[in-house]
């Protein structure tokens, strides 16, 4: 019976801590990110001299709190599943791990509480919370087109990298040391800032032919950078279009199918499962404390 009731309350607490899909689950990460919210807000103020100066105990006290609030959290989390390493050394494991120890830290070593603002990464948990995986779809369309374009992309940046060199070698022909460039590689530099629209002002071009070069590495730097675009959206159009000659009718479903639920499996962590699943596909082991 004390087998029983401590299988219960530590299945019950992975599904409050781990699940979004019940209201328990989802007023825990609410509270959650509303206490990561509050901590990066307090990192910020303490930054503020005048307002950490008059409000100094209060913001160390809260900050504590809510450290303490996560040290517990991370306990619970580790406690609640059956391979508690797995979780440790998983993404948000070592997220969680990294936004807790800040605070303990600056007892040794002072500055480093502003690493608490680490836990803006744990903000990633929303995904879960506000269901918006209904957008991976779109997403998974958007990566295989960039991934369907890296070639064409990488002989696109390699061609910016040849010009930069050779308008960028130009200039330092034309302007020379005089007038701010005082090397090749300056050159270069200022190339690329003009090619790319940037315009630092650092390094600026004195006579009349440098001018009208930097006019055409200006005018040129607007068309170069509609081309990666172009190149990413015509595979975009391939990859959601149902006439694609590369992607089959199931791929593109493949691509637009992707399940809402949140369920976490306590054996093995595995996420994304089927809607309505009751047994993990990975391990085997029941989703549901009842299944």
């Amino acid at each position: 019976m004390e087998s029983n009731n401590k299988h219960n309350w530590k299945t019950k607490l992975h599904e409050v801590i781990y699940e979004a899909d019940t209201p328990a689950g989802k007023l825990f990460d609410v509270i959650l990110l509303i206490a990561i919210l509050a901590s990066i807000v307090l990192v910020m103020l303490e930054s503020i001299n005048s307002f950490d100066n008059k409000h100094h105990t209060f913001l160390n006290i809260a900050e504590w709190v809510i450290t303490i609030l996560f040290s517990l959290e991370y306990v619970a989390r580790v406690i609640s599943v059956k391979k508690p390493f797995k979780y440790i050394f998983s993404f948000y494991g070592v997220i969680d791990l990294l936004s807790t120890i800040p605070k303990y830290i600056s007892l040794l070593m002072a500055g480093t509480h502003a690493l608490v603002a680490l836990r803006a990464l744990r903000l990633l948990r929303v995904f879960r919370i506000l269901k918006l995986a209904r957008y991976l779809g779109a997403s998974n369309q958007l990566a295989a087109a960039i991934k369907a374009s890296r070639a064409k992309i990488a002989v696109f940046l390699f061609a910016v990298i040849i010009a930069a060199v050779i308008f960028g070698t130009i200039m330092y022909l034309v302007e020379g040391e005089k007038n701010g460039f005082t090397n090749i590689p300056k050159s270069v530099y200022w190339c690329i800032v003009t090619l790319t629209t940037v315009g630092f002002g650092d390094i600026a071009p004195v006579t009349p032919l440098g001018q009208f070069i930097a006019t055409v590495i200006m005018i040129l730097g607007y068309g170069i950078i509609a081309v990666p675009t172009g190149i990413v959206s015509a595979e975009y159009t391939k990859a959601s279009g149902s006439d694609s000659g590369k992607l089959s009718d199931e791929e593109v479903v493949q691509l637009e199918s992707v399940q809402l639920n949140t369920q976490c499996c306590v054996n093995c962590l595995t996420e994304q499962h089927q809607d309505g699943a009751e047994y993990c596909y990975k391990c085997g082991s029941p989703l549901h404390h009842n299944a």
